[in-house]
């Protein structure tokens, strides 16, 4: 398996045959290294409707005839835009080609590019290859991420660290503590000057507690 940082918090995933991509925002972000017509992906998951992280989704599945998987909402809206797409909601599971994705809690805010409702907004738990990812959207720090570590055992989690629209450093480290994640991965932040964070800071509170951080530039890949 390989894990892609595209940039913002946009991550491709391949497995064998199947390739997946996560809130693909390329198109506007200014950190990509890709444009968004070199994505091949089979799969595309959504953890909201956010423009920076709805991104080139009709595009990449309209290129590629990828099945979009998503909230109920944003589901739906893809299939008005004629769009394969599988509805999910919160709590949820189910087991695509590639492997398991379950819909877990996030809290934020989700609206569309065109300002419509959203539904709620999601984090992603994916089991790929016997390795549990946790990509976690854009969220608040919230208890019930305790809950999440205590019945998963994640090998990666994407967090938010960007402050202002979602968790900030010292957040982020202590959701790192409450999901017990192998190895943490900052995303979402320094696209824009309003998330601008410092990563080694983020790294050393991260070391500081016993746990692993890698800081992935756009482009960069982790192969297990």
């Amino acid at each position: 398996m390989n894990i892609k940082f595209i940039g913002h918090s946009c991550i491709e995933i391949e497995s064998g045959d199947n390739s997946l991509i996560i809130d693909p925002f390329i198109t506007g972000n200014p950190l990509a290294k890709i444009k968004a017509n070199e994505i091949k992906s089979k799969f595309i998951l959504l953890t909201h409707g956010h423009a920076d992280h709805f991104g080139d989704t009709l595009e990449i599945a309209g290129e590629n005839d990828a099945l979009i998987i998503a909230t109920a909402e944003i589901a739906y809206f893809c299939e008005k835009m004629h769009r394969k797409a599988h509805a999910m909601n919160l709590g949820g599971a189910f087991t695509f080609p590639f492997g398991k994705v379950k819909l877990t809690l996030a809290h934020h805010s989700s609206s569309l590019p065109d300002g419509s409702y959203a539904g709620d907004p999601a984090g992603l738990l994916l089991n790929i290859e016997g390795k549990t990812i946790y990509h976690a959207g854009d969220t608040a720090l919230f208890y019930d991420m305790k809950l999440i570590g205590e019945t998963e055992k994640i090998d990666f989690a994407f967090l938010p660290i960007g402050d202002n629209f979602t968790m900030g450093i010292d957040d982020a480290v202590k959701a790192a503590e409450y999901i017990n994640a192998d190895t943490i991965i900052p995303i979402h932040y320094n696209t824009f000057d309003v998330i601008k964070q410092d990563a080694i800071d983020f790294k050393r509170k991260i070391e500081s507690i016993g746990k692993k951080c890698v800081i992935m530039q756009p482009g960069d890949s982790i192969k297990i």
